[in-house]
């Protein structure tokens, strides 16, 4: 006893401290099931098991969800070295609607420990234990994947780390439900509107009519869009599509109105000779902007 005293002193005298290793817990996570998913606030709920193997006993300090709250949890295994729960938490995530209506997001479920930091305790994943169940139905979103990882979380101003369990299952939206419901009704208004120049340019009256009918639909059908996601402070891709929708209609008003000031002036021939060059080539021009558009800024 008093060699290891002595020992211990002389270790303090030369600044030598005994490491500790850090206590280690695995965790599995397998999702049982998947409530709404809030595209306004990010909020979801969620339902599963979550199993923590530990190389000493497990910590008394318990877990928390750094993203939410546990709204029940049962206790199905309570041994020393091994815990197993069946738990539903509300929960949330950050959004991400820079590419709606093909907006992809990532559910994550945060698990950190009460009290030890990193020093004292760290998580790995128990991929063996973890995983998606077949069974879950994601309403309106496909479901691509699941992914667990571990990160260090710091609190800067406490001057301590913790170590992080994160479980994401990565989401998208129906790409042709999407497409139908947002694009689509947008594709028709524009197609009357570029039939107008199928008329003949006496009829610019009633071109012009069919191009203001097709921007008051193009504007109500943005506001309806617009009310399906919270305000946010960047263009969506359907933002960019309704920008560039507003320019042709845009443009589509310049050339009536500059056929309509020429057959003023009676300069019938200038007038058919613009007249011939749009006619046709509106249905190749638009469309390739459309095709740009979806290339470079989805």
């Amino acid at each position: 006893m008093r060699k290891l005293l002595l020992l211990l002193v002389v270790m303090l005298a030369l600044g030598v401290v005994p490491v500790v290793d850090a206590g280690k817990e695995e965790i599995g996570l397998y999702m049982l099931n998947l409530g709404k998913f809030d595209v306004g606030t990010g909020a979801f709920t969620a339902d599963f098991y979550l199993s923590m193997l530990c190389e000493q006993e497990c910590s008394a300090a318990g877990f928390e969800f750094m993203n939410g709250r546990a709204l029940s949890t049962d206790k199905l295994i309570d041994e020393p070295n091994e815990k197993f729960y069946r738990i539903q938490a509300g929960l949330t995530s950050p959004v991400d609607l820079k590419s709606f209506p093909f907006d992809k997001q990532k559910m994550e479920i945060i698990i950190e420990n009460r009290q030890n930091s990193i020093d004292e305790l760290e998580y790995y994943p128990n991929m063996n234990e973890s995983g998606i169940d077949d069974s879950i139905a994601f309403t309106g979103w496909n479901i691509d994947g699941w992914d667990a990882k571990i990160r260090e979380h710091n609190y800067t101003i406490y001057g301590t780390a913790y170590s992080q369990y994160v479980f994401e299952v990565n989401i998208s939206r129906i790409v042709f439900n999407s497409f139908m419901k947002t694009f689509l009704p947008v594709f028709f208004i524009l197609l009357v509107v570029l039939f107008s120049f199928v008329l003949d340019p006496d009829k610019i009256t009633t071109r012009l009519g069919m191009a203001g009918s097709g921007l008051v639909a193009a504007v109500m059908f943005h506001i309806s869009i617009s009310n399906q996601i919270p305000p946010v402070g960047y263009l969506t891709f359907a933002d960019k599509f309704m920008v560039l929708t507003y320019f042709i209609l845009l443009g589509t008003f310049i050339i009536n109105i500059v056929l309509l000031e020429l057959l003023e002036r009676k300069n019938t021939e200038l007038v058919e000779r613009i007249h011939r060059r749009t006619e046709y080539a509106v249905f190749v021009v638009v469309p390739l902007l459309y095709l740009l558009l979806f290339l470079f800024f989805i």
